[in-house]
């Protein structure tokens, strides 16, 4: 029987996750025993309903066999899924593609199986993962704007910068990860609209890794944005060898200009080097900001134990191929693109490398709020203002009822029909200090 409502993939892999609990009680399981148990009836699902189901199971049961090094079973399982999974399918198809892969390249490197010369070249893909984020790619540009999470956590970072700027005439912009600066235009927008204290100077500095290239792009467009809004503009590019190379010095600010600073999904890049996220955070305290904000993934993606990791990525990215389901044609090739060289390699990261190799270290919010607290940082709390808009920036998208945010103590989660993916923070200095000239930074008077 056809379901009246179809179930979300969330749902869907519950179901599985059910399954396969019963399944996993059994003394021993394979391919014989997996293909008497499933009955779909049971659950009154569709027939493709009960297709995507049965082959999240099998993922489960890979997984198991997996954790337990029972490979030749393992690779059994894999096949099904390789054979029932699909880049074009299903939300469900296309992320037991991505895990099927990453797991058989994690038998491969348990094995021996991998040669150096193709570990190599895999780890060169993810060689500079900073700028997966920074990307000014035009695929993964037109999929944020078709998926309302990072718009909605975007927007709402820039009412909790403008609410903090209110009486500044010169706004620095610090932006960790500035892709193709899309939050900067949103800035300018609510920038140009203020009447009582019009914008004299909007500055933007972005670091980066490499590719300045691109970053410069970006500046140009940006400078082309303020001319058509009559903002004052100024963008430099900074570039770094590594973000543990960020330090005061390479800034320049100026007395008068209120520093804001905004990072996107750039911290959860820092955890696998040893110090680096507490000296970013040193760093930026002695940029004296009156407002940092941070976007990271609400997820826990650093467990050294492989199936705790894996379920959690699973589960986390089967809400995120669903959102891309429920926005985009299942033909778009930007949505491929994304998939495919984007989620596909941090799936692959994060489910078949293990200690220092593996870079995607998410965190949930809770850890980073302890974390910033330790460095001296205070949680802000966001505004009730922030919050209307987000509902607002939701509401723009045909399936923004999906796209749900609550409060987390004083910072922000959005979710995906129940299943967090990102969060929202804002924070300050344990005591704010006003601009010093003897301050540790190449602060210039400007020049009349």
């Amino acid at each position: 029987m056809t379901s009246i409502h179809e179930l979300s993939a969330a749902s869907l892999l519950k179901i599985a996750r059910a399954n396969f609990s019963k399944l996993s009680s059994l003394e021993c399981f394979d391919l014989s025993v997996l293909k008497k148990f499933f009955d779909g009836g049971c659950f009154n699902l569709s027939g493709n309903e009960i297709k995507d189901v049965e082959l999240a199971t099998l993922l489960l049961a890979s997984a198991d066999k997996v954790g337990n090094r029972q490979f030749d079973h393992a690779r059994k399982f894999l096949n099904l899924c390789d054979f029932l999974s699909s880049i074009a399918g299903s939300s469900i198809q296309r992320v037991v593609h991505y895990f099927s892969k990453a797991l058989r390249e994690k038998i491969d490197g348990e094995t021996g199986a991998t040669t150096s010369k193709a570990r190599e070249s895999r780890e060169g893909e993810l060689s500079h993962p900073y700028e997966t984020i920074v990307s000014s790619n035009p695929a993964l540009i037109t999929c944020f704007l078709k998926v309302p999470l990072i718009q909605v956590a975007q927007f709402v970072g820039v009412q909790a910068i403008i609410e903090n700027v209110a009486s500044a005439k010169k706004v620095h912009c610090i932006d960790l990860a500035i892709r193709s600066g899309a939050q900067c235009t949103a800035l300018m927008q609510a920038l140009a609209t203020r009447d009582e204290c019009p914008i004299e100077l909007l500055k933007v500095t972005a670091v980066g890794t490499t590719s300045q290239t691109k970053m410069e792009e970006t500046g140009k467009r940006l400078a082309c944005f303020a001319e058509a809004l009559n903002i004052p503009f100024l963008f430099n590019a900074i570039m770094v060898t590594d973000l543990k190379d960020i330090s005061e010095d390479i800034f320049e600010l100026n007395d008068g200009e209120a520093v804001v600073i905004n990072s996107l999904l750039l911290l959860r890049h820092t955890l696998t080097q040893p110090d680096c996220l507490e000296s970013i955070i040193r760093v930026l305290k002695n940029l004296n900001p009156c407002i940092v904000v941070v976007n990271e993934f609400e997820v826990n993606h650093t467990s050294p134990v492989f199936v705790e990791r894996f379920s959690e990525a699973l589960s986390f990215y089967t809400a995120f191929f669903d959102c891309l389901e429920d926005c985009m044609d299942r033909c778009d090739q930007n949505r491929r693109i994304l998939e495919a060289a984007y989620l596909g390699q941090e799936i692959r990261n994060i489910v078949a490398v293990e200690d220092e190799d593996r870079i995607f270290r998410d965190m949930k919010l809770e850890a980073w709020r302890t974390s910033f607290t330790n460095f001296g940082l205070v949680e802000a709390e966001l505004s009730s203002s922030s919050l209307y808009q987000a509902d607002l920036v939701a509401k723009q998208f045909a399936s923004g009822n999906s796209c749900t945010c609550y409060r987390n103590g004083k910072s922000l989660v959005v979710n995906w029909k129940e299943t967090p993916i990102l969060s929202l923070s804002t924070w300050k200095l344990c005591e704010q200090r006003k601009p010093s000239m003897n301050f540790n930074v190449k602060r210039r008077t400007p020049s009349k």
